[in-house]
């Protein structure tokens, strides 16, 4: 496994020198706050573990013990778990998130769903030690169902080892996942919990690229629309994991971080746990995923020591315009090919002509451009209804048969739009593009190729081509490289653009998104990054303009109302299911919430305006 931790084993290590420094940094009336902060952060986590044995020799006391006196709040927190083994962190985590009234179900998805067999198993030894319980039993104690079946079974430490793929199996085991749920009536919770639990991370990946061929949608769609409550948490958690854990825990640190407040205790545990296995990952994700890096996230929302000690785990800004790191880009590359896997059953404008004669279309042509004026019609009813392989021979033809340029002939006589689409269907669609290109970066204008570009046929080998150039602007001045990502982005289908966001990050190793937010500024940005969002998952873009339009102060009842009304009979559900995953709140919940604040406030004016709410929760439920 290759390290991609920020923290690392310190040189020239000494843990009696470190011990005194801490010692000195907490003696007499307060403390050098600074200087703790900076050992601390300074070590890994097996050298801070020969620092607590040397204090103890030293001076006879716990380090934790001291450090816990001398310290508070948040900073206290973090700098005590940081001084903890790895597993008994862990352990503590899990014995909090159990104890008392009520059980924290997302700590417990959190940290048995992204660790390995190895792990586990130290999680479970030390849980013993420290806490004279069995971790298996408290389990079951504390939850139940479904939920408790698969934490359990995760709890084993059982998983395949990561390269263990049984080939034979992929079909099969991903036609169970199907049977099990989209293709009957109620779902087999147990097929998912032996085969998610069990099979390797290898094997799990190719049983869900078989999933999609087969249900023609990804194995999260199915779970979100066949499970329910903890137990689908659950298992989106685990599908994430396997897909990836650094997106899986990049998700968590946002979430933790965004609106009002934050997740101290997920900040935290994920930061401790990953600094030393795949931070360097995780920023790249984050940054992949959200509109800053992680440092200026942990910048903005938290502050003073506390701050100061997460930034130091963190281990630096992300410059945007920045390479992929390989775990991001691969990611990346990926999240594209799934979305590109959908099915779409294709159905063109424009077939080949039957009893097609090139030479008669030829003559028609000429006749049709010969003398004073020109029969447009002639020509407009030809090109359109043949197929563009039918128009290369007709322009063989013409040339063979007539000794004329049929393209310099209908220059000549056509202008302005028509003639930009008529030569436009003529040309092959490789030398269609090649020339769109070309007079975007010439800076020519943008609306008259845009509604060329709409009715010309795309082919699946034209896409390495538009990718490339599209590469090729990232390089080139700001506005030439606007005028090319509209010409591609305002005209092309989804799928397409899916497969073509796959490409651009196998050819240039970044991410489009992220070129959008470096390169474009105001309007545009949003527009073309709306575009894109859009593109990647519709409902999770909507729900996101959802949760824009309801946060903070005031609320923005135009788009609220125009989202809600125009999706109820389309993708009001798929919505819904993104909202609570991406906010960990309900839609119905959170405009019942937001638009009753609003109510409040109009009613003083006289005004009975918590009928919205009342609409817009029903549109929210009665699907």
């Amino acid at each position: 496994m290759v390290f991609r931790g920020t923290i690392t084993d310190a040189p020239d290590f000494d843990p009696s020198v470190d011990a005194e420094t801490l010692y000195n940094a907490m003696k007499g009336i307060g403390s050098d706050k600074e200087a703790i902060l900076d050992l601390v952060t300074g070590r890994s986590n097996a050298q801070r573990q020969e620092i607590v044995k040397a204090y103890k020799s030293s001076y006879g006391k716990d380090l934790i013990d001291d450090l816990k006196y001398e310290l508070t709040g948040k900073f206290e927190r973090l700098i005590v778990s940081l001084m903890r083994p790895q597993a008994y962190h862990d352990a503590k985590e899990i014995h909090d998130a159990l104890k008392g009234a009520g059980t924290d179900e997302k700590c417990l998805i959190e940290v048995l769903a992204s660790r390995n067999n190895q792990q586990i198993h130290a999680l479970v030894a030390a849980y013993k030690d420290a806490y004279g319980s069995d971790l298996e039993e408290d389990i079951i104690g504390d939850t139940s169902g479904h939920f408790k079946k698969m934490l359990i079974v995760l709890l084993q430490g059982t998983r395949d080892d990561p390269g263990l793929v049984y080939p034979e199996l992929v079909e099969e085991d991903a036609q169970a996942l199907y049977d099990a749920g989209e293709a009957q009536w109620g779902t087999e919770e147990s097929i998912f919990i032996m085969l998610l639990g069990n099979r390797s991370v290898t094997h799990l990946r190719m049983v869900f690229d078989k999933y999609q061929e087969i249900a023609e949608k990804a194995i999260e769609d199915s779970i979100k629309s066949e499970l329910s409550g903890d137990f689908e948490r659950l298992m989106l958690a685990i599908v994430q994991c396997i897909r990836s854990v650094p997106m899986y825990f990049a998700k968590r640190l946002y979430k933790s971080m965004k609106g009002l407040g934050t997740q101290d205790n997920t900040l935290i545990r994920i930061m401790i746990c990953r600094s030393e296995i795949d931070m360097l990952d995780i920023r790249e994700c984050f940054r992949m995923g959200y509109e800053k890096s992680l440092y200026n996230m942990i910048k903005e929302d938290t502050s003073g020591d506390y701050k100061r000690t997460l930034l130091a785990l963190c281990g630096g800004d992300d410059d945007l315009a920045g390479e992929f790191f390989p775990e991001a880009a691969q990611l990346a590359y990926k999240m594209w090919e799934i979305s590109s896997m959908t099915k779409v059953q294709l159905r063109p404008t424009i077939r080949p002509a039957s009893e097609f004669d090139p030479a008669d279309d030829a003559q028609n042509l000429r006749k049709a451009m010969k003398g004073f004026g020109t029969d447009e019609d002639t020509i407009i009813n030809i090109v359109v209804n043949r197929s563009n392989e039918q128009r290369q021979e007709i322009k063989q033809v013409f040339k063979s048969l007539l000794g004329r340029d049929l393209m310099k002939d209908l220059k000549s006589e056509l202008s302005k739009n028509l003639e930009r689409l008529i030569i436009g269907l003529m040309l092959t669609p490789a030398e269609f593009d090649a020339k769109m290109m070309r007079k975007a970066i010439e800076g020519a204008g943008t609306d008259e190729h845009a509604l060329i570009e709409i009715l010309v046929t795309r082919t699946n080998e034209q896409i390495h081509a538009m990718n490339a150039e599209l590469a090729n602007a990232c390089n080139e001045d700001s506005d030439e490289m606007e005028i090319k990502f509209m010409s591609i982005l305002c005209t092309r289908s989804f799928p397409h653009l899916r497969k073509v966001f796959q490409e651009f990050v196998r050819c240039s190793n970044k991410d489009i998104e992220q070129i959008i937010k470096k390169e474009m500024s105001g309007d545009l940005k949003q527009a073309m990054y709306g575009i894109v969002c859009s593109v990647k998952n519709q409902p999770n873009y909507l729900a996101n303009r959802l949760y824009k339009a309801m946060k903070g102060i005031g609320t923005d009842d135009r788009a609220l109302i125009r989202i809600m009304v125009s999706r109820s009979e389309i993708d009001l559900f798929n919505i819904r299911k993104e909202f609570k995953e991406t906010h960990d709140c309900s839609l119905h919940e959170f405009i019942q919430v937001e638009t009753m604040v609003v109510s409040s406030h109009f009613m003083v004016c006289g005004r009975p305006y918590s009928c919205l709410g009342i609409s817009l929760a029903h549109l929210t439920s009665s699907l």
